[in-house]
């Protein structure tokens, strides 16, 4: 069972169950799990029963996690950072869960409500399929295809602040590399490629640096273009597979599908968004998963600060009772 709200666009959607085609596709971050929503995409009652997120639906925790702590997180930081000036890496992004076990209940109506009125211009989804549970919104692009016109669009997204904070070279150093590595891969399928300035993307209570790519590719390209966008320098770093060495060696836990993606397939167009400001689901713990760009010129304490901030896009739509 899924609900989702595209960018935007403020009906509520759901899948039809035909199994003529997977409508919807969840891929984990390393690309070895998918979760697959076969049908079509129909528009769903708003007053429909969430019965399926009731907590005695929802599986227990069993992988027995603990969070880690500030203090942790910087020591291992502080690890990375001389991994990334050894290496002259341009960037390496970390990340890190958030566990939350003191509640009895979450109403999953109210708190995916929430989430929806405060990121209108995000991919907005609530699902369980009876072994997985999550709940995120956001709105990096990673690809969207018209299938009539062939037309290819798609974003760098990097840097992190508070609105009212000023760019840093720290993060205007951060979201160039990611610019560069997708302007390059667009260029291998396309002779033409239409780059924007950057501008600020506002998301919630924060916003980012943001460059805009448009071009024309092949219809039997798409799925390598994708494969080798994801995983983009935004949630990896660059090189990829060095990067993708020192997450598994560093972060405390898999990232499952945080900072994977998700295809959603309509009759016009084929959307592929970025799975970050996300949570896992379960019936006695919360998962949110956060992490940051981390590069030669960071702080560990103001990169803490930045996911701490990142967290609240979840944990300020959550609906507890105690």
């Amino acid at each position: 069972m899924i609900y989702f709200k595209l960018p935007f666009n403020e009906r509520l959607y759901s899948i039809d169950n035909n199994n003529y085609n997977n409508a919807i596709s969840f891929y984990s971050y390393d690309g070895l799990s998918r979760i697959n929503f076969p049908g079509s995409i129909i528009e769903a009652d708003p007053s429909v029963s969430y019965d399926p997120f009731i907590s005695n639906e929802l599986q227990t925790d069993s992988t027995h996690s603990v969070a880690e702590t500030k203090d942790e997180y910087c020591k291992t930081l502080q690890k990375i950072i001389e991994v990334i000036k050894e290496n002259n890496l341009p960037k390496l992004v970390y990340s890190r869960r958030k566990i939350f076990t003191n509640f009895k209940s979450i109403d999953y109506r109210e708190s995916f409500e929430n989430l929806c009125r405060a990121y209108p211009n995000a991919f907005r989804y609530l699902f369980n399929d009876g072994r997985n549970a999550w709940m995120g919104a956001f709105s990096e692009v990673l690809g969207k295809f018209n299938k009539s016109t062939h037309e290819f669009e798609t974003m760098a997204l990097a840097g992190t602040l508070p609105i009212t904070d000023q760019w840093s070279e720290k993060e205007i150093e951060e979201q160039k590399p990611v610019t560069r590595y997708i302007q390059e891969i667009l260029e291998k399928y396309s002779d033409q490629v239409q780059i924007s300035e950057t501008y600020d993307h506002i998301s919630g209570n924060i916003k980012h640096l943001r460059t805009d790519f448009k071009t024309n590719i092949k219809p039997e390209d798409l799925d390598r273009l994708i494969e080798e966008l994801h995983p983009t320098p935004a949630v990896c770093g660059i090189p990829k597979d060095f990067c993708n060495e020192n997450i598994r060696k560093y972060e405390k836990f898999p990232r499952e599908f945080y900072a994977g993606y998700i295809k959603v397939e309509t009759e016009e167009s084929i959307l592929y968004f970025v799975n970050l400001r996300c949570a896992r689901l379960y019936r006695d713990a919360l998962h949110i998963f956060v992490g940051g760009g981390i590069t030669s010129q960071s702080n560990p304490e103001k990169e803490w600060i930045e996911t701490e901030l990142k967290s609240e896009a979840i944990l300020k739509s959550l609906s507890l009772s105690n």
